[in-house]
């Protein structure tokens, strides 16, 4: 049965990590419509009134990212963290796009909470998903939107399975072998937290997924938490 496992390494350079492990099984993800997309422009137009002439950077839930993209040697303006690139993209006004079910509520908690949210198809990965740093032996991975597979740089944290990388950059852009699509039927969502965000946060945030999941795409639906102490959480069916 597949586990996520966060590496010790990880835990050294940031003890106070914190994820949200969602993990759905038997679900729909084809539905549409403004059940789903009407909290996510919602959350647009918040975050719009509530970040207006701020420096999105400076952010305390935005910062940290920045940080520690830097500690692992990547440059947060050439390649920022997943919840920097949304919250940049609501306050030039571009609307979300709509991509499936799944995709739209982890966004809809991610500008809700101002925290990295992400998920794969658990049909696509083989084995244990790991978050860990990169070696100078990983494949070359086909990441969303470009054009030829690169291998991650040495050193970067990256979410892998036993055939490659699922993401690279901790957040920053996914794997096109894993990515959620309207055929997805089973899949883990992470939600991301470093101080100042905490557990509690990334538990009220997980469970709020958890709730949408279940309401728009059926299935069953659980909610495990990662940290220092508890390195681990389950991805297979309870059932």
């Amino acid at each position: 049965m597949p586990d996520l496992l966060v590496a010790g390494e990880i835990f050294e350079r940031y003890p106070e990590a914190v994820l949200g492990v969602v993990t759905v099984h038997g679900i729909d993800n084809s539905g549409a419509g403004d059940a789903l997309l009407g909290p996510l422009r919602h959350e647009e137009e918040r975050v719009r009134a509530a970040l207006a002439g701020t420096q999105i950077s400076e952010h305390p839930h935005i910062a940290p990212w920045r940080e520690a993209y830097r500690k692992f040697g990547a440059k947060p303006k050439d390649h920022p963290s997943s919840i920097e690139n949304l919250a940049r993209r609501v306050l030039k006004g571009q609307p979300v796009p709509h991509i499936n079910p799944l995709v739209d509520l982890y966004n809809t908690i991610s500008l809700r909470h101002l925290v990295p949210v992400g998920g794969e198809d658990l049909d696509q990965v083989q084995g244990d998903v790991r978050l860990t740093f990169a070696t100078d032996h990983e494949p070359p991975v086909h990441l969303l939107g470009e054009p030829e597979a690169r291998p991650p740089k040495p050193g970067e944290v990256i979410y892998t399975d036993d055939l490659g990388t699922l993401c690279r950059r901790w957040n920053w852009k996914e794997a096109d072998r894993t990515k959620l699509t309207v055929a997805t039927r089973h899949a883990f969502l992470v939600i991301e937290g470093l101080p100042p965000v905490g557990r509690g946060l990334v538990a009220q945030a997980a469970g709020e997924l958890a709730a949408l999941i279940h309401e728009h795409c059926g299935g069953e639906v659980a909610v495990a938490l990662i940290d220092r102490e508890s390195p681990r959480a389950p991805l297979a069916s309870v059932l």
